[in-house]
């Protein structure tokens, strides 16, 4: 069966590198494994270039592979090269891909020498989740321009499903302020819910176009999560790496102020886990708000790095992994997100969700919690943003979204440090007392407002 390729935003990135950058640099795209890294190189390259040669260093010849012993002699490294997988290059019309090029580090680093000889392009892809280990002994080149790639936006998913007018409409709401109505605000959640649903993964949202049956897309996300599993053996052979991200459905339903150890592990100590968890951060597979100690322009200056939350790179992954060790049938949040019944004990998954839009934006996430004066309790901003010389606070609501203490609380606080206020619900837009009420669904197009 042909493989979808689907409309993605990251084309354009690498159509500025090729134009703005190619000469000196080659281009590495990063991201979780089965995010549509391969398939968008593979797609850019039949489209932008006179020919191409695709090297997947999961699937190719020893042969191939043992061309990068040697790269001194370039003039016969290219003439084996197109030999061997009879294909013609030509001079400054032609790109090599170096796909999953974590798997052979000897390819990385030959990039320098690549590059300065100036004949072709060259395009990497890899999901560096044993960077560290695997780039110990070689010179990592800084010829390398480092894009990212995430599970497709709510805008991307709109355009794999062949919708074209939504993601305008809603900016057009966005832009002036104004509400859908009761009838389009309905369709536009339901949208969104689905979306929550089959996540941003190309071959989930390809199996919901094939079968238009979510128990079937359930499936294929297991098999995505599963692999992500697998993986995480090779950062800790113990297994811890894989408990952490297996519990991040349920630290965050604790409604917690930080990542709960102990969901991952009865015993853990913050040592062990805060020495895997950049290799953890470097697979994709997780997104991760720091504690903002001093809420302001400069919080990653002032982060706590044993204070944080972490979220599911894919909130269709997340729904998922919540519910892994039951069949499809008991999953509650599918038949709960459709029916439109999501509970507020629920809310964790439209929390999970915001931070995926949010970092695929480019942000860097925070949060903020901070103790009542005439109480214990304590007041959370689930996210912060910067905006110029001021910041955006985030409340996620899932439900009575007119009650947002925490947000009246630091807004009282830091007044001078505010820009723009946000609450973000699953009803409908409303701009109130220098609140801006947006549905969920108008995040990831926050920039128009």
């Amino acid at each position: 069966m042909e493989r979808h390729v689907f409309k993605r935003k990251i084309y354009n990135e690498i159509l500025e590198w090729k134009i703005n950058r190619s000469d000196k640099y080659a281009l590495l795209v990063k991201g979780a494994r089965r995010t549509g890294k391969s398939t968008i190189v593979e797609e850019f390259a039949k489209n932008e270039f006179k020919s191409y040669i695709l090297i997947d260093f999961a699937h190719t010849s020893k042969d191939i592979i043992a061309l990068f012993d040697d790269t001194y002699e370039l003039d016969f490294f290219f003439l084996q090269l197109q030999q061997l997988t009879g294909v013609r290059l030509y001079e400054n019309e032609s790109v090599i891909i170096f796909d999953e090029v974590q798997l052979l580090p000897k390819a990385r680093q030959a990039i320098k020498y690549l590059v300065a000889d100036g004949r072709y392009k060259y395009i990497e892809t890899g999901s560096l989740i044993s960077i560290k280990k695997n780039t110990m002994d070689i010179l990592i080149p800084s010829e390398e321009h480092k894009i990212s790639m995430y599970p497709m936006d709510f805008e991307e998913f709109l355009w794999a499903i062949d919708d074209e007018i939504t993601a305008e409409t809603i900016k057009l709401l966005l832009k002036n302020k104004k509400a859908a109505g009761n009838a389009m605000h309905r369709n536009l959640m339901r949208k969104f819910r689905l979306y929550m649903l089959i996540g941003g993964m190309p071959q989930a949202i390809e199996a919901y176009l094939e079968h238009n049956n979510l128990q079937i897309v359930d499936e294929t996300k297991r098999e995505i999560v599963e692999l992500y599993e697998e993986d995480f053996t090779k950062i800790d052979g113990t297994g811890l790496a894989g408990d952490i991200y297996d519990a991040i459905p349920a630290s965050l339903s604790k409604n917690a102020s930080r990542y709960v150890l102990s969901k991952a592990r009865e015993g853990v100590r913050a040592k062990q886990v805060r020495d895997i968890l950049p290799d953890i951060l470097s697979s994709y597979t997780v997104n991760i708000a720091y504690h903002a100690n001093n809420p302001g322009v400069g919080m990653s200056l002032e982060k706590d790095i044993d204070r944080y939350k972490l979220f599911t790179s894919d909130v269709g992954l997340f729904i998922t992994l919540a519910f892994k060790d039951k069949k499809y049938t008991d999953n509650i949040i599918y038949n709960k997100l459709l029916s439109d019944k999501l509970e507020a004990n629920l809310g964790y998954v439209y929390e999970n969700a915001v931070a995926q839009m949010l970092t695929a934006k480019g942000n860097n996430l925070f949060y903020y919690t901070m103790k009542s004066e005439t109480s214990n309790h304590l007041y959370e901003i689930d996210f912060l943003l910067s905006n110029g010389t001021k910041i955006n606070p985030i409340e996620v609501k899932s439900g009575n979204y007119r009650e947002h203490k925490s947000l009246d609380a630091f807004c009282e606080k830091f007044s001078s440090r505010i820009r723009e206020k946000y609450v973000v619900h699953t009803k409908d837009y409303k701009w109130e007392n220098g609140i801006n009420y947006l549905p969920v669904y108008m995040i990831p197009f926050i920039e128009a407002c």
